[in-house]
């Protein structure tokens, strides 16, 4: 199922944006006012009804505390990692964010029931082609994440050199070139895996007509749906997936439910007081802090819809009337 690589057995070290960024958030609490307070490890805290998380009281027995962040091991993720009985490469990466993400249920005082049980958290990257894919499953019950799914992508109409140039510009300064180089595999590949994956989680069959059952993609804007898979698929020669036909867009259900605008992850994050893990960018991390925006408005309240409807390759409905544009 997967590439070989000549460097599985060595873990990456990030260079930049992980060691500069995050190597000071050993032992940390955070606690701002007036916001809501909310883990980095994704345990909210609910004191409140109000949908404006600037009003929102900071519960008076509860602090914020960040445990010591530690970088996904992207080799893990690809099914590639050969040194999960290595202590030292254990202490230094993660390998189950499902911990990472998790959430007190007992907090959860304003959830209300969802139309899926299931959301499917994506966010691409690569503008020319795409470059890595990753999902991150979250149960809509228990706000938990259930599984991760994530695959680097090979561009197929670029030469050799243009790639290496364009992922030593991308992801070079994350620290994770080589990692993509060892694992990155056609987009073909990567839908096939990522078919199986959903199959595996019962979400997704062909005898299903090919839709989606109980889920639905939750993106931060339409781009990734509504423009890039459909460009990527014309790019690979590949039908568009039928489950690729509706999405939610998480800055319309914001800007309906907190009634104020919101431009992207890094405002929605700011304005929730949601301090940013990882590596803006790097496509596992936005995705993760994504549904921690998503946990945070589904705790909040917020009822989860679909924003976006595609009728034909061109043709597109949104079904919210205020939405950004």
């Amino acid at each position: 199922m997967y590439r070989s690589a000549t460097a599985v057995s060595r873990s990456f070290l990030p260079r930049a944006a992980y060691s500069l960024s995050f190597g000071s958030l050993s032992s940390i609490t955070l606690s701002v006012s007036p916001f809501r307070t909310l883990s980095v490890s994704a345990s909210l805290s609910v004191s409140t009804t109000q949908h404006d998380p600037s009003s929102a009281p900071i519960p008076s027995n509860k602090t914020n505390t960040i445990g010591r962040w530690k970088p996904m091991c992207l080799y893990y993720t690809h099914g590639m990692c050969t040194m999960l009985d290595d202590p030292a490469h254990l202490e230094k990466f993660n390998h189950y964010c499902s911990e990472e993400l998790r959430v007190d249920v007992a907090e959860l005082k304003n959830k209300r029931s969802q139309e899926f049980d299931y959301f499917l958290v994506l966010d691409l990257e690569g503008k020319v082609e795409i470059l890595e894919f990753p999902v991150v499953l979250v149960d809509a019950k228990t706000l938990n994440v259930v599984d991760l799914f994530h695959r680097f992508v090979r561009p197929s109409k670029m030469s050799e050199q243009r790639i290496n140039e364009y992922i030593e510009g991308k992801y070079g300064q994350l620290g994770v070139d080589r990692v993509w180089h060892d694992t990155a595999i056609p987009f073909e590949a990567v839908l096939q895996n990522f078919e199986d994956w959903l199959a595996q989680h019962h979400l997704w069959g062909k005898e299903q007509g090919g839709h989606l059952d109980r889920a639905a993609f939750v993106t931060c804007g339409n781009w990734d749906v509504k423009t890039k898979i459909p460009q990527q698929c014309t790019v690979s020669k590949m039908k568009l997936p039928s489950y690729f036909m509706e999405w939610i867009n998480l800055k319309d259900v914001y800007l309906n439910f907190y009634k104020r605008r919101a431009t992207g992850m890094m405002t929605m994050m700011r304005e929730l007081q949601l301090p940013l893990l990882g590596s803006h960018h790097l496509g596992i991390d936005d995705a993760k802090n994504i549904t921690r925006v998503l946990q945070r408005m589904l705790a909040d309240g917020a009822l989860i819809q679909i924003t976006a409807r595609r009728h034909s390759l061109e043709k597109v409905e949104f079904l919210f009337e205020n939405r950004i544009r």
